[in-house]
């Protein structure tokens, strides 16, 4: 085992998978000799060389119009694009060809790539910086998306991402990239579970996308959240001292129905929590399934706490952010109705 944060367990996805497979190909802006903006891809130029771990144009249609090509051929490319806001350029190649080509050929070709992003807030980035465009890629058949919330689950959902014949969204949430943090300030605090804990066992192992993981158990309400959201939701259940059951779900697309659906038929509440806007955001789906599934077993009305529907605030980020007193009052809602 070793003390890794995101960004390190990241990284050392990035190796163990190339020193695995030579056809695994790492590229975009400034990945190469400068190692990535946050520094996830530094270090594999040198080792690898720079066929194998070098800079792009700066063309997110390129970007991905070029791995395409590669996956189709056999190559595995992992893709960076800068920040998830920069990733629209690049949305009809996603849409139209990566998400396209296994049902297209009738099962013929494959698409084994991964398109990473750093996502969501926490750097004081601003509207061009800090978006959560997630639900764009869970509406797109043919695609799996996944975010992961700890440096263990960061880097074998990485591993697993890279394996998987069919292309996977990885969105990495970068408010925690180097570490957990209180919910309240982006500073390191103990961690609430053993969940938040930075042992990354060396090697290679995976983590299975589409399960789920119960980062607290408890009985009387459940809460479903991802990413950066998982942090928080913990620090607002546990000042609360409320038994809630709090679901880190990892994987986005596919869902893991099963767990969700058996802590909510056990807690008969639940509270759904994430970082992009209220509307049409991936909550909305969460909360139709909790009601086609578990409607006779909920004591009270599905809550939700997101962000805002506004474009991103540069100045007033953290009240952007759902945070533990706005966690905590809807937590206390929920249970009281």
């Amino acid at each position: 085992m070793a003390t890794m944060n995101m960004i390190q367990a990241l990284n050392d996805a990035h190796r163990v998978a190339m020193r695995a497979d030579p056809d695994v190909v790492v590229f975009g802006e400034d990945v190469g000799y400068f190692g990535g903006v946050f520094r996830v891809t530094e270090g594999l130029q040198k080792e690898f060389g720079k066929q194998r771990s070098f800079d792009a144009p700066i063309s997110e249609t390129g970007i991905v119009a070029a791995a395409v090509g590669m996956a189709a051929y056999g190559i595995k490319p992992v893709i960076e694009i800068q920040f998830a806001d920069y990733i629209y350029p690049g949305y009809d190649q996603i849409v139209s060809e990566v998400a396209k080509i296994r049902y297209r050929t009738a099962g013929e070709w494959t698409m084994p790539m991964v398109i990473r992003s750093p996502y969501g807030g926490g750097i004081f980035g601003g509207q061009t910086h800090s978006q959560s465009p997630e639900s764009l890629f869970t509406h797109i058949a043919g695609l799996k998306t996944v975010i992961p919330s700890t440096p263990y689950d960061a880097k074998g959902l990485l591993i697993a991402a890279i394996e998987d014949p069919d292309p996977v969204i990885f969105f990495e949430p970068k408010r925690i990239y180097n570490g957990p943090f209180d919910g309240y300030h982006d500073r390191p605090v103990k961690p609430w579970s053993k969940h938040s804990a930075s042992d990354v066992p060396e090697g290679h192992y995976t983590v299975p996308i589409g399960k789920a993981a119960i980062v607290r158990e408890g009985s009387e309400l459940t809460v479903l959240a991802y990413g950066t959201m998982v942090h928080v939701a913990l620090a607002a259940v546990e000042e609360r001292g409320i038994d809630a059951e709090v679901i880190d779900l990892r994987t986005l697309v596919p869902l893991d129905i099963e767990a969700i659906e058996q802590s909510v038929k056990k807690t008969g509440r639940c509270l759904v929590v994430h970082e992009a806007p209220k509307t049409s955001g991936f909550g909305a789906e969460l909360v139709s399934l909790v009601q086609e599934r578990c409607f006779y077993h909920l004591e009270a009305p599905v809550g939700r706490v997101t962000g805002w529907d506004t474009p991103y605030p540069h100045a007033f980020e953290w009240a952007y952010f759902p945070g533990p007193k706005r966690l905590a009052r809807a937590l206390e809602k929920v249970m009281a109705d």
